[in-house]
């Protein structure tokens, strides 16, 4: 297929299922643009106006599809922060199934190992019909990259919504340089295996339509060759020094990368005093009572980031260690995600029903051990880093998870790292951290109990070298590696 692409054409094109703007409809009618969030924007904006970059988009909802729907080719730079972005009005049955249907609630699911296998998953008739409609979307897609990249473009598509972007983009432009990131882990072969078989070969197959497929760690492209390598009867993994570099399969060979993506340590220290956060940051002190410590936690109530464990952990850390009753304070802030979903609602409905039982009993007139908080608000998050003196990150299992990064970059005095080892950034972060398995509440009750009685010196020391591994590789940085690693002559494996 051989596409035109005469409307200023692109070097360079990002597609991604989530934009940098995000719009809602006032009741006058009119729409209001708001900036979108992420490392993805930072990384864009370190390119600089004149690379003459495109971002691909969909439309999220119905403020985001009447503004793709008025600007027609591409939305107005006035709401964009200057990038050039085309946002997809795909039908909102098609986008729901996709995205709700097949990328949060299978492929997200298959990766982070959350499925509960006795009962789920089953892939039936309606399964085939939300995979249908992902087929179309990732399609959509490479219709519209294929319509914006110049000859030779590099183009960078970003994780498990567009799986299937890479070989379809290769099929309509084949002189494109295409690269695929995971922002999740990925999954073991024998978990991989649960999804249908001709799913899951078309998936990699997907993914493999690249140049490159890079990952935030060298553990998750390791499981990814090794799903190829047990899927694809004509795939061969190639190794360097026991390390697998690339994947040859139907007459091609995709590079693998690792970048792990690191913490905008200049935006969030400056960010984190300026004066909205100020008075958040006196607010939390105010709450949780002077000269107390903090446990803090901040997370998207994802089913991944194991939430409730945390809190049995910590409910087992008062009932094991009766003198920090009323010396300490759990700040937990656990913000609504993907509440369409039932499971969702009923695992964040358990967080509240948990934390209230925690400070019903051990709750004293002046002292309540957990402070709870719902409602999404980024400065009193960056309050909450700066008040911790031990970040809890416990997740089942995550790409890398930013907050462990960003804590130690922002905490005042210096805290202590519980991170599971489960997390992607445990590979650079483990060191100076308190490692736990996620599973094993005792031990992370233990855990806690060791990292409020580290002594100042040493948790100085260890937030220093903590700090330094976050900040390694800015979203800018990690961003212009990708664009870099896509030229030809650089091979091997990033990271």
């Amino acid at each position: 297929m051989v596409v035109e692409h005469t409307h200023t054409a692109a070097p360079i094109v990002v597609a991604s299922n989530r934009g940098p703007v995000s719009y809602r409809r006032h009741e006058d009618g009119s729409l209001v643009a708001g900036r979108g969030g992420g490392g993805l924007v930072s990384g864009l904006s370190a390119i600089g106006p004149g690379a003459g970059a495109v971002w691909v988009c969909a439309a999220m909802g119905d403020g985001d599809r009447e503004a793709a729907r008025r600007a027609g080719r591409r939305l107005d730079a006035a709401d964009t922060g200057g990038h050039r972005v085309r946002m997809l009005d795909v039908p909102q049955e098609t986008f729901a199934a996709a995205y709700n249907g097949v990328a949060n609630s299978v492929l997200w699911f298959a990766h982070h190992m959350l499925w509960q296998t006795p009962l789920e998953p089953s892939f039936d008739v309606d399964f085939r019909e939300q995979w249908g409609a992902y087929e179309a979307y990732n399609a959509a897609f490479a219709d519209a990259i294929a319509e914006e990249a110049a000859d030779g473009a590099c183009v960078l598509v970003q994780d498990y919504h567009l799986t299937l972007v890479p070989g379809l983009l290769r099929a309509r432009r084949p002189d494109l340089r295409i690269g695929h990131f995971s922002h999740t882990p990925w999954a073991p072969p024998d978990y991989y295996r649960l999804l249908p078989d001709d799913v899951a070969e078309q998936v990699l197959r997907g993914v493999l339509g690249g140049d490159r497929a890079a990952f935030l760690t060298r553990r998750w492209a390791e499981a990814f060759a090794a799903c190829c390598a047990d899927l694809l009867p004509d795939a061969e993994v190639v190794r360097e020094a026991g390390t697998a570099v690339s994947v040859r399969c139907a007459g091609r060979t995709t590079r693998l990368g690792v970048h792990a993506l690191g913490a905008d340590g200049g935006f969030l220290r400056e960010r984190a005093h300026r004066p909205d956060v100020e008075e958040r940051l006196a607010a939390l002190r105010l709450q949780t009572g002077e000269g107390r410590r903090t446990i803090v936690r901040v997370d998207r109530t994802e089913l991944s980031k194991n939430i409730v464990r945390g809190l049995r952990a910590y409910r087992r850390l008062l009932e094991d260690h009766p003198q920090w009753h009323g010396r300490v304070v759990h700040i937990a802030f656990a913000y609504p995600s993907r509440q369409d979903l039932a499971v969702y609602r009923d695992y964040m409905a358990e967080v509240g029903r948990l934390a209230r039982e925690i400070n019903a009993t051990f709750g004293t007139v002046d002292w309540e051990p957990v402070a709870l908080q719902m409602e999404d608000d980024f400065p009193r998050s960056l309050a909450a880093y700066r008040l911790a003196d031990v970040a809890l990150v416990n997740p089942i299992r995550d790409g890398m998870n930013l907050v462990a990064k960003e804590i130690p970059v922002v905490s005042d005095h210096g805290c202590a790292l519980v991170l599971s080892r489960e997390a992607g950034a445990a590979a650079e972060l483990g060191e100076a951290a308190i490692t736990v398995n996620p599973y094993d509440v005792e031990a992370t009750a233990r855990a806690l109990h060791l990292a409020l009685l580290m002594d100042p010196d040493e948790r100085r020391d260890r937030t220093e070298r903590l700090s330094a591994a976050a900040t390694a590789l800015p979203p800018a940085r990690w961003f212009v590696d990708q664009l870099e690693a896509l030229v030809p002559e650089r091979g091997g494996i990033e990271g």
